[in-house]
């Protein structure tokens, strides 16, 4: 018989309040290590170990690299470090940002599916988009068990739905109360003995390249998916498409990865970034151009001033142009 012994569990906006209730009501002894990923700034400090230390039974820590995982404990990952199970040990890495994030959920829940099959349970809570959802497809393919958050429970519904929408056999949708007890008896119940799958190609390629493995980020024709016509945002290579049942995602040469939704978003971005730089140079162009007609005015040519004053009334009424395009912008899609 086997026994469900980790936990691997994904949150973002929303995402403080719902661990600190969920870790409240686990006991002191459960048989089962528990891994968190929370989307945090990359540059900022986090200070969850302490709130969950806090607020339940369980010791929680921030990850150290080759740390052996032990029942009972709670591990979260650092800023700025993808957290990875491999075997009996954690890893840390600092490998390509997946749906802009780092650390992501995918990567967490793609390695406990790849190292623990189905004796992994990957649990997914509030948050904005879809980071964790082809984690949880990574946990399915392997036999583990998915929970994810009631989305009409969840203060931000998105990665909940978006989960529902797209995993097919998830094992449990529930509010955030029944979560503690489903995972309770889940880890309490020892579970048949079943054939495993093997461990896909592309799992065993997307768990080497955010560990920057060299030859998974060379080695082309073996790569997986087939190129598409996009470009990624964050360094400009081909994006590969990577398809799994209705779930659409891409994945550059060196490693950053994107759903269809986060990508979309990070493109939106993109254009507005884009927008506001035009606008900044277009008011420049304008300020210098009524800058010059002054002076040629000044100096008694009437022809360069008008020129120049044309220039100026040109560059002011673009500039309007896009000002209204920002100033109307959807922002409807952001990245939290």
């Amino acid at each position: 018989m086997l026994e469900h012994n980790i936990i691997v569990i994904g949150t973002s906006a929303g995402g403080v309040e719902a661990l600190t209730y969920l870790v409240k009501h686990l006991p002191p002894d459960l048989k089962a290590a528990v891994i968190i990923v929370l989307h945090v700034s990359n540059h900022g400090t986090s200070v969850l170990p302490k709130i969950l230390s806090r607020a339940g039974n369980l010791p929680a820590s921030h990850a150290q690299d080759g740390e052996a995982i032990i029942h009972g404990r709670i591990y979260i990952a650092p800023p700025d470090y993808h957290l990875l199970v491999e075997s009996v040990y954690l890893r840390l890495t600092r490998g390509p940002k997946e749906n802009r994030h780092r650390p992501a959920i995918d990567t967490l829940f793609r390695s406990a599916a790849r190292s623990y099959g189905q004796r992994a349970i990957a649990v997914l809570l509030t948050g904005m988009l879809d980071d964790g959802t082809a984690g949880l497809v990574a946990i399915k393919m392997r036999g583990g068990v998915a929970i994810v958050q009631n989305p009409d429970d969840a203060l931000h519904p998105d990665m909940p739905r978006n989960a529902i929408e797209n995993v097919l056999d998830i094992d449990y949708i529930q509010p955030l109360s029944d979560i503690p007890s489903t995972l309770v008896a889940l880890v309490n119940t020892p579970m048949k003995v079943e054939p495993e799958n093997p461990i896909p190609d592309k799992m065993e390629f997307e768990s080497s390249i955010v560990q920057l493995d060299l030859e998974a980020v060379k080695n082309e024709a073996d790569r997986p998916g087939k190129p598409s016509i996009f470009g990624c945002p964050d360094c400009g290579g081909i994006l590969w498409e990577l398809e799994e049942g209705n779930l659409l995602r891409f994945r550059c040469r060196t490693g950053h990865a994107f759903s269809a939704e986060t990508l979309l978003a990070t493109q939106s971005d993109k254009v507005e970034d884009a927008l506001w730089i035009a606008f900044r140079a277009l008011e420049e162009k304008a300020s210098l151009s009524h800058r010059m007609a002054l002076r040629m005015e000044e100096h008694n040519q009437a022809l360069a001033a008008k020129r120049f004053k044309e220039q100026a009334e040109s560059a002011w009424q673009h500039s309007a142009i896009i000002r209204e395009i920002l100033l109307k912008a959807d922002t409807s899609t952001g990245v939290d």
